[in-house]
């Protein structure tokens, strides 16, 4: 049986990696790949558990492909020992380490990126040498490119990892505010998933339309629609950014406003879910009455906005507020700051 070996940091999986994965199984009957931390100064900070499910995702229907990370084969002292086929270095010393963690004793096939087989194989100790070496076609994609920049070669990340390498960007404001117009305006713009406001929905879906019935059990509900909504829109990410209407602390600023008390769930919620970015809208345009808004004067806006940003203090955030008294003003700034703080134009 022909054994083969692929040893990266897969930090991002890319198409071109999935590219050497197949054309790698084509040459064996079994094909091992162990995947390595990285030490890098990415702004992304994908676990090797995150790594590896991204893998194994993307080859889960391929019983013939193992997947391996170096805490999996007890490989947690490496001291800084690191090797890629794709971006591959002179210390070679961790392959040796590798195919003894692996137990594989059939002479395997050790596959390197074509572009560094001769070089690897003349600075290459006399012991891994007799290890077949099979060099696998250059394609199109950089793996050191695009861990230095997966924002701009986003499409080039596989589908089964751009979830850790989408940023979040939630909306948030009083009502009326112009939330919701404005998360659709930047799905749009940007070609981005959104996640929807989970109360607006739930006040539909249970309530028959209107608040009426809203009540404090009502709250912890709503909270765990809107997480499973995120992770929903984050495991599918077409985009850098993915935009989320209202976040946690927005649905216990309305609890502690309704109920005059908040609730532990959805402090637990606020706590440990994050979002990458916060945009705030001030509550300085008209506000209009649809059957479901109550808090409309100025002292009732005002007030919430209060408790919104008293909250936000609490669980140290600070979000970008914007206070443009146009929704097409507010449309635009918060544009712009999509675009410098993320995309660095």
């Amino acid at each position: 049986m022909k054994t083969g070996i692929l040893i990266g940091y897969f930090e991002p999986l890319h198409l071109g990696h999935l590219a050497d994965i197949n054309h790698a199984t084509g040459q064996t009957d079994t094909l091992h790949v162990v995947i390595l931390p990285k030490d890098g100064d990415s702004l992304f900070k994908p676990t090797l558990q995150d790594k590896a499910r991204a893998v194994q995702v993307a080859c889960g229907f391929f019983d013939f492909v193992k997947v391996h990370t170096a805490q999996s084969l007890n490989l947690t002292d490496l001291h800084g020992q690191a090797w890629a086929y794709d971006e591959p270095n002179s210390d070679t010393s961790v392959i040796s380490l590798i195919i003894n963690a692996l137990h594989i004793y059939d002479n395997p096939t050790l596959f390197v990126k074509q572009s560094f087989a001769n070089n690897l194989l003349s600075n290459t100790p006399l012991t891994i040498q007799t290890q077949q070496m099979t060099p696998l076609p250059n394609n199109a994609y950089n793996s050191i490119a695009i861990y230095q920049n997966p924002i701009t070669h986003f499409h080039a990340i596989a589908p089964s990892a751009k979830q850790n390498y989408t940023q979040t960007v939630c909306i948030v404001g009083g009502e009326s505010s112009g939330k919701t117009t404005l998360v659709h305006k930047l799905a749009n713009h940007y070609g981005a998933h959104f996640v929807p406001e989970m109360g607006r929905l739930y006040t539909h879906s249970d309530l028959g339309g209107t608040e009426i019935g809203l009540q404090y059990s009502d709250y912890p509900i709503i909270a765990n629609q809107h997480y499973l909504a995120m992770q929903n829109a984050l495991k599918n990410a077409i985009s850098p950014i993915t935009i989320i209407d209202t976040d946690f602390i927005t649905t216990q600023a309305f609890c502690q406003t309704y109920e005059n008390r908040t609730h532990p769930l959805l402090t637990a919620f606020c706590e440990n879910i994050k979002m990458d970015h916060t945009i705030m809208l001030d509550n300085n345009v008209k506000w209009v009455a649809d059957g479901m808004r109550s808090l409309g004067s100025d002292d009732e806006r005002s007030a919430f906005s209060k408790t919104l940003m008293r909250l936000f203090d609490k669980h140290q955030i600070t979000p970008h507020m914007i206070n443009d008294k146009d929704h097409h003003s507010r449309y635009l700034s918060a544009v712009r700051f999509i675009d410098d703080v993320i995309f660095k134009k």
